[in-house]
């Protein structure tokens, strides 16, 4: 009678543990583990503890998609601490950084390049203020309105400024974006970004949300007829 009474708790006896993550140490949750003694299977917690009936001897099989299985046998029935090995390495945190300069980088990139035109060539006041009190005349001014250098100087300024403006509308209003919100390929996005750029200072005072509307407001009647906005062919010199 003891015999059978012991061969009984024996069958009954349970075996607690916690399942790990082997490189990282962090605890794994749902993990299968399945008694291949008795057949019977059971899944951890959240919090990657688990409990199962088994006896010594049971041998008890861990798996979890992504991980390599592992084995144990039931010695006894303290608590078990199972390490499971992830079959991907997992990489270092990688950063990855824009290499496009922002339109203001690129201004002051530019700048730097064409120093003398923001110089004493940028000054355009005619009337300036000495040193000991009233209006003078600007002799940097003067030689700029009447000198071809600084008439060119101002038009690189223009053209420059022009060039950042263009620059900030492209930073927003760009052939990803547009795409991914209209789904326009090829001619089709060309000719609707063409059509329907905005301008520099739309750019300025427009939320994402607002922009997107915008975008969304002009495919509706861009569809209705987009031929009547494609692009016209090159003019060709005889």
């Amino acid at each position: 009678m003891m015999m059978i009474c012991i061969k009984g708790f024996s069958q009954q006896s349970t075996v607690a543990g916690i399942v790990y993550n082997k490189n990282s140490r962090d605890r794994v949750a749902a993990v299968d583990i399945r008694n291949i003694t008795t057949g019977i299977s059971e899944y951890n917690t959240l919090k990657g503890e688990f409990k199962i009936s088994a006896a010594g001897g049971d041998v008890l099989v861990f798996s979890k998609q992504g991980y390599f299985a592992d084995t144990v046998k039931i010695i006894d029935n303290q608590a078990l601490a199972v390490y499971l090995s992830p079959m991907a390495i997992q990489l270092m945190e990688v950063t990855v950084h824009d290499s496009v300069l922002s339109p203001e980088a690129r201004l002051l990139a530019t700048k730097r390049e064409y120093s003398k035109v923001y110089g004493s060539l940028a000054y355009g006041d005619f009337l300036t203020t000495p040193s000991n009190g009233g209006a003078g005349l600007s002799i940097d001014a003067l030689w700029n309105s009447l000198s071809r250098s600084g008439r060119n100087a101002k038009k690189l300024r223009e053209t420059i400024d022009n060039d950042y403006k263009q620059n900030v509308i492209d930073s927003r209003f760009n052939r990803t974006f547009v795409s991914n919100i209209t789904k326009l390929k090829g001619q089709r996005l060309t000719d609707f970004m063409a059509r329907y750029r905005p301008g520099y200072y739309t750019i300025l005072t427009t939320t994402d949300y607002d922009l997107i509307m915008m975008i969304r407001a002009n495919l509706k009647r861009f569809l209705r007829n987009p031929r009547t906005y494609s692009t016209l062919p090159p003019l060709v010199g005889k």
